[in-house]
């Protein structure tokens, strides 16, 4: 009796074991697989703000730090560019513009939307705000002017999403943990997804590139 019972605390804790085991193995790997699917649906998103940003300041010569502003100015607004009147290999066309005293040139309307975000639904649109798989919460958007050492002040802008934010905390806490503390103490490096730099100006590069 005694013998069939030490078998079966030692069949207990060996299963017990190889359940610590697989634990050790299987967690930073299945952290490593959700971290990448999370992070490249944020930085899918980052990159669309970025780009609205650009369109933005070709406009206004500044950033904006409301994403009200950047969403309207998106699903509403129209930009101007230049584009030939005719091939300039047509010797007849283009004798026909000189003889008008007509440049080769003409200007045009373009909707922002459908020039950039034609594949982006406006729902999407309205969604910028929002950081991926963080129940609503959103980029951290920052914009303002700084002068640099030449004494030329330009326009800054700073996007950012925290690992804290989209990486699931409860299940992966120590994970997390040791993955902002590597960012920040060995990679000098943002804990997290973002692009540009209220410090000066980067052309507002991604962390992720």
């Amino acid at each position: 009796m005694g013998k069939k019972i030490t078998e079966l605390v030692l069949a207990v804790a060996i299963v017990a074991l190889a359940f610590v085991i697989y634990r050790q193995i299987s967690t930073p790997i299945n952290f490593e697989h959700e971290k990448a699917v999370r992070e490249a649906a944020v930085v899918e998103r980052i990159k669309e703000i970025r780009t609205a940003e650009r369109q933005f300041k070709s406009k206004y010569q500044r950033f904006t730090a409301s994403f009200d502003t950047l969403i309207n100015f998106v699903l509403t607004e129209t930009m101007e560019g230049e584009r030939k009147i005719v091939d300039e290999d047509d010797s007849a066309a283009m004798a026909m513009l000189k003889k008008m005293k007509k440049k080769n040139i003409e200007t045009f309307t373009y909707s922002v939307k459908d020039s950039l975000f034609k594949n982006v639904s406006e729902k999407e649109i309205r969604n910028f705000r929002y950081i991926p798989y963080s129940n609503n919460k959103e980029y951290r958007l920052e914009a303002s002017f700084i002068q640099t050492e030449s004494k030329i002040v330009i326009p800054t802008v700073e996007c950012r999403a925290p690992y804290k934010d989209f990486l699931n905390v409860e299940k992966y806490e120590q994970e997390i943990i040791n993955l902002i503390d590597n960012d920040v103490n060995n990679l000098n490096r943002y804990p997290g997804v973002k692009f540009g730099s209220m410090e000066g100006g980067n052309n507002e590069a991604g962390n992720w590139e």
